[in-house]
């Protein structure tokens, strides 16, 4: 029986994803995973039973990577799973920036009912503009940058997208009509709206700077729905000020922002739908029952993906530092305890690699466990996990 304790609330779809052999939230049961949304878990304690970690959702900064890998545990997310929220939630907003919605409404709700008379005269104020024809410039082509481009161009804009790092299953998504940038300043040039939808890292960070900001039209609009930090906020406040940009609309609140009438902030309502929340614990869930049954990994962040159908009844896996002789040192100890390898399946990511190793049966309980033992005390190893293959043949 495995245990999964849950941070924050998670959706009840999510957790339906669960078989019976598996246990929620069992109370003073020591946890094989946890499955959490935005919990910050920087400064805490991992008990050694914890084994893996489902993140309901694409981001993963509120986890300690490193600290999980060295601890030997499985972290995963869920790309995707909340895409089609936040592609809608970019849409809307890019109606309200040009149709002025919000201020209309907060004019109208002021004036005494029954004043048609008033309404039909000081609506001239309120006039927008139309999305058809406009230009879009969306900065990252993944998940949900294909999704906002895809929809725009069924809206009749003109899309053009930037994404050095596009695969080529995300490039099949992408609808025809979609042109391809080769630069950050040529995805912005003349573009009516600009959207960011990449992760954040050391190169992403603060990339909508004063720089790239001081190229747009003075007309433009600005969404930032990916990540606090991608966009150097005290650059968008000057650009508003000088009137180099006429809108900003973000999901992340921040203090430099706060309070500026050309400025919407939403408090992190990107993925905040149900469809979306379910999804994502769905997806988690899935990943995580994989990894603790099968071993093998799907959607993991701090590892490489791996997967390999069962060769044989019983499967070693190992999750340790990727240096050399690691291969050499596990098949050496196997062999050691004349254990036949029906098949080993390796891959690396960073400074951590995962290895699957599928062998014969064991003579007897000792040696299976003095096998584990051994394989758990070389110095580079952070987890050694015997899987017996599940009921129903390979997975």
């Amino acid at each position: 029986m495995y245990q999964i304790k849950t941070f924050n609330a998670i959706s009840p779809v999510g957790l339906a994803t669960f078989t019976a052999e598996y246990q929620i939230n069992q109370k003073d049961a020591q946890p094989d995973a946890y499955l959490i949304r935005s919990v910050d878990l920087h400064e805490h304690d991992f008990p050694r039973s914890l084994k893996a970690i489902g993140r309901c959702g694409a981001g993963y900064n509120n986890i300690p990577l490193e600290r999980a890998s060295e601890q030997g545990i499985a972290v995963f997310n869920t790309p995707g799973g909340n895409a089609n929220a936040v592609k809608e939630l970019v849409l809307a907003m890019m109606i309200l920036a040009n149709r002025q919605v919000i201020a209309a409404a907060n004019w109208t709700n002021q004036v005494q009912p029954g004043a048609d008379i008033t309404l039909e005269a000081a609506k001239s104020q309120f006039n927008g503009q139309e999305l058809l024809g406009k230009r879009l410039a969306v900065i990252g082509l993944g998940h949900v940058g294909s999704l906002v481009a895809n929809a725009a161009v069924n809206l009749g804009m003109e899309v053009i997208g930037y994404d050095p790092y596009l695969s080529a299953d995300a490039a099949w998504q992408l609808s025809r009509e979609i042109h391809r940038a080769p630069s950050l300043a040529a995805v912005v040039d003349q573009a009516d709206f600009i959207t960011v939808h990449v992760p954040k890292n050391e190169e992403t960070t603060g990339m909508i700077d004063q720089e790239l900001i001081s190229q747009f039209k003075p007309t433009a609009v600005l969404l930032n729905f990916a990540r606090h930090g991608i966009v150097d906020n005290q650059a968008v406040i000057d650009a508003l000020n000088t009137k180099r940009l006429r809108w900003y609309s973000t999901d992340f609140s921040d203090a430099l922002i706060h309070g500026h009438p050309r400025v919407t902030i939403l408090p992190h309502l990107g993925g905040s739908t149900v469809e979306a929340e379910a999804n994502c614990a769905r997806m988690a869930a899935k990943a995580v029952m994989t990894y603790l049954t099968t071993g093998n990994l799907i959607n993991s962040v701090n590892l490489p993906a791996l997967q390999t159908p069962f060769a044989s009844p019983e499967r070693i896996t190992l999750i340790h530092r990727n240096i050399p002789n690691m291969l050499g040192q596990i098949s050496s100890l196997i062999a050691q305890h004349q254990i036949n390898i029906e098949n080993l399946a390796n891959r690396a990511k960073a400074d951590f690699a995962y290895t699957i190793v599928d062998v014969s049966d064991f003579a007897n309980p000792d040696q299976q466990a003095a096998l584990i033992q051994e394989l758990a005390q070389i110095p580079a190893v952070s987890r050694v996990r015997l899987i017996h293959q599940p009921r129903g043949g390979n997975k």
